[in-house]
């Protein structure tokens, strides 16, 4: 696990350089053919991914963005209107049976049907119109960590072909982003040992940064055997917040920008309960950084938010999950557990 954490720039690289002409291609043929529905199918790590992908898409393009419930193709026969829209399959493997369940029966209803996936003989990569693959190589751990970056950068390519003001140039950053978010493992490693007796964490993210709290929550579940729930910072604080206590620890991500603020109030709402608090974040929000905002703080160290026509960070979400992977990974080892082989589960999951 630990390994392929560190291959997620290459990857990144590669991704982008390998498919970026496909984007290119498919937002000539959205400006001709536009559609009026996204709808995305995923599970698992897949489907966090597939979380910040309705983010980014509405946010950037404006289109509405469904994430599918499987069942109610495979289970419960519904006959959904998928007139003008188009369907998205997420699998790292391809060989999902729901989700690809869900793309034959849109392709069937005469929906555009797209897939992302890391494997480029798979199904799913047959079945789609059009399929976007993550160029990570083979991924052996079963825990999912550089497909799951691939698919968010996928998604930058599928929101830019639907018309998302995205520009190549800031695309082409990740990759060193990545590199730079990379260079905190050896304080990470450090700073998991204080973790070793959690049972219980809550993971906090909002906006884009939403489907990586899901993602750290579902790391922590399956790596280190913590039961980990997710909340955006608004759901966090309707309830749920009153479990908190010293000996409850709150992992939350702090980009700069419009989330920023919500973010903050949370942070020292915690603060005022005593909460164990853990920030991620970047060079760019000096506030989160500052002393007494969350008891420890892990800053990448890069500059990340972007004037544009989108909001400031929305590049985080990759080079923000990167010392959430490191974290789950280094707390496993710490722990004696192997994140590689988790207990009870396999690389393919098939559901229906």
């Amino acid at each position: 696990m630990a390994s392929e954490i560190r291959q997620q720039p290459g990857a990144i690289e590669k991704t982008l350089k390998a498919e970026w002409g496909k984007a290119v291609k498919l937002r000539e043929y959205f400006a001709q053919h536009p559609v009026r529905l996204v709808v995305l199918a995923a599970r698992g790590t897949s489907d966090n991914a597939a979380q910040f992908g309705r983010y980014l898409i509405e946010i950037s393009t404006g289109i509405p963005v469904s994430l599918a419930a499987p069942s109610v193709f495979t289970l419960y026969g519904g006959n959904v209107n998928l007139k003008d829209a188009a369907v998205v399959a997420i699998s790292q493997s391809g060989e999902s049976t729901d989700t690809n369940i869900v793309l034959e029966k849109a392709k069937a209803a005469g929906a555009f049907t797209a897939g992302i996936t890391n494997e480029a003989e798979s199904t799913l990569a047959k079945l789609a119109d059009q399929a976007f693959l993550v160029r990570a190589g083979k991924e052996k751990s079963v825990a999912a960590t550089k497909t799951y970056t691939g698919q968010l950068l996928c998604f930058y390519l599928l929101a830019y072909a639907l018309g998302a003001p995205l520009e190549l140039t800031d695309l082409q950053r990740l990759a060193d982003w990545a590199e730079e978010a990379l260079k905190l493992e050896t304080e990470i490693v450090e700073r998991a040992q204080r973790y070793c007796l959690m049972r219980h964490a809550v993971c906090v993210g909002r906006g884009l940064n939403y489907g990586n709290s899901f993602e750290f929550a579902l790391k922590l579940m399956e790596t280190c055997y913590v039961v980990a729930e997710r909340f955006s910072s608004a759901d966090l604080l309707h309830g749920p917040i009153a479990m908190l206590e010293s000996a409850f620890p709150a992992f939350v991500f702090c980009p700069s920008g419009v989330t920023w603020k919500a973010t903050r109030e949370l942070l020292e709402k915690m603060k005022s309960i005593q909460a164990e608090t853990l920030a991620i974040t970047d060079r760019s929000n000096k506030a989160a950084g500052a002393k007494g905002i969350a008891k420890v703080t892990l800053t990448i160290p890069a500059e990340l938010a972007v004037k544009s026509r989108l909001p400031e960070e929305v590049f985080t979400p990759i080079p923000y999950i990167i010392p959430a992977q490191l974290f789950a990974a280094s707390l496993a080892a710490a722990k004696g557990l192997n994140p590689d082989q988790p207990r009870t589960l396999s690389k393919v999951t098939q559901t229906i």
